[in-house]
């Protein structure tokens, strides 16, 4: 059919923003940065979401889908602005990624390409229970990978929300067209009425041969028979 072009796309971009979703899930949970976490577990479900109403032919859910992706994309802009340190923003304030529950940054702050991470013992400087970490050699810093990461999401995001709009646009004209059946089928199903012509058909048959047993047997008083001498095999 005509938009299984953008149907497919469709599926394809939610499959590629679910594994991105997931793998970005996982790092903000090694770096205990709980309002990614909360962000990344929304997302997750909206893009499923926005599957199961691309496969089932639903138009209401991808219609959500791509209001959630709205807010995608303002949350990881705020995000690049966040590590970019745009206006008021200050990673200082890190707080605001773990609702300030725990000193931890970014997972990728210690573990990012070539960073060799040397703790310092006895610091006046470590709180308790904590110590001090010196971080060096680093490829790239955390910020900017956490910037490429979020851009990635905004990428896909933008490619969702035009395909989107354009699947649920095609699935509302074919919905007003089309009397679609297959699975979660709105319409219902209705179980054929009987035909009141078909109840009548047996008693019309008995009055025929009723009225044929009768003329028969008029037909024989007129010849002269006995009636009662004669059975009638029908």
């Amino acid at each position: 059919m005509a938009w299984c072009d953008g149907r497919c796309t469709l599926i394809v971009i939610c499959s590629l923003q679910l594994v991105a979703a997931l793998q970005r899930q996982v790092i903000d949970f090694l770096g205990y940065q709980w309002a990614p976490i909360l962000a990344n577990f929304l997302h997750i479900m909206a893009v499923i979401l926005g599957i199961f109403g691309t496969v089932q032919f639903r138009s209401r859910y991808i219609i959500l889908y791509a209001v959630w992706l709205v807010i995608w994309v303002g949350w990881n802009s705020f995000i690049i602005c966040f590590y970019l340190e745009v206006g008021h923003l200050s990673q200082d304030r890190e707080f605001l990624m773990t609702f300030n529950t725990s000193l931890h940054r970014s997972w990728w702050m210690e573990h990012g390409p070539g960073c060799l991470v040397t703790a310092v013992p006895d610091s006046p400087l470590a709180p308790q229970d904590h110590h001090v970490i010196t971080i060096s050699g680093c490829l790239l810093d955390y910020q900017y990978i956490e910037v490429v990461s979020a851009s990635l999401q905004v990428f896909l995001a933008l490619f969702g929300f035009v395909y989107a709009c354009y699947v649920s646009k095609v699935f509302l004209e074919d919905e007003d067209n089309v009397d679609f059946i297959g699975g979660f089928d709105s319409y219902g199903y209705r179980p054929p009425q009987k035909n009141s012509h078909l109840q009548l058909q047996p008693l019309y048959t008995w009055q025929v041969k009723h009225v044929s047993r009768l003329r028969s047997k008029a037909e024989m008083r007129d010849r002269g028979a006995d009636v009662r001498s004669f059975y009638f095999v029908r």
